[in-house]
């Protein structure tokens, strides 16, 4: 069988050129825009439903207030995404609502020292207090990246969750 597409031109690009345009962009299978699990995700929306189950029929769970927030994406199924937060709370969320931005919340006991450089030595520009949640920057030897709301700087690895491996 051979396909055959008219072409005439439609503001200066053929039909056909558009006909395959629009072939290839939804010629993947759905499959091709998942990733491996696990992965980190973030809250994209100011409000967002977990879910008991992956659709919309099921019941909500717990509704997350937090964007930015890190979560650990641990399965796929269509649309649907099984998450789980830093709290070891897991259900179902629409894909479409997270990021793949990489996020991070602060954890543990007291506040948290932010400082100018990936040392302990390194001058403190503020303490994050637990649950302080920004955006994820580099990670090395124990350290990261943190920007919050605007003002960056290091913070101890294991004084956040949502770096390194999921």
């Amino acid at each position: 069988m051979i396909l055959r597409i008219p072409t005439f031109k439609i503001a200066g690009f053929t039909r056909a050129f558009l006909a395959l345009g629009l072939l290839l962009t939804f010629a993947a299978p759905a499959s091709a825009q998942d990733r491996e699990v696990p992965y980190w995700a973030s809250i994209n929306t100011e409000e967002l439903n977990m879910r008991v189950g992956p659709s919309m029929q099921y019941r909500i769970e717990w509704v997350y207030r937090r964007e930015g927030l890190p979560v650990k994406v641990v399965r796929v199924v269509d649309r649907w995404r099984l998450i789980e937060d830093s709290e070891g709370t897991s259900g179902w969320v629409s894909s479409n609502l997270l990021s793949l931005a990489r996020g991070a919340v602060v954890v543990g006991d007291g506040l948290a020292p932010i400082r100018d450089a990936a040392t302990a030595s390194a001058r403190l520009k503020w303490n994050a207090e637990p649950g302080v949640v920004g955006k994820l920057g580099d990670c090395e030897a124990g350290w990261c990246e943190i920007d919050v709301a605007g003002h960056a700087g290091w913070i101890e690895q294991d004084r956040i969750w949502g770096a390194g491996e999921p």
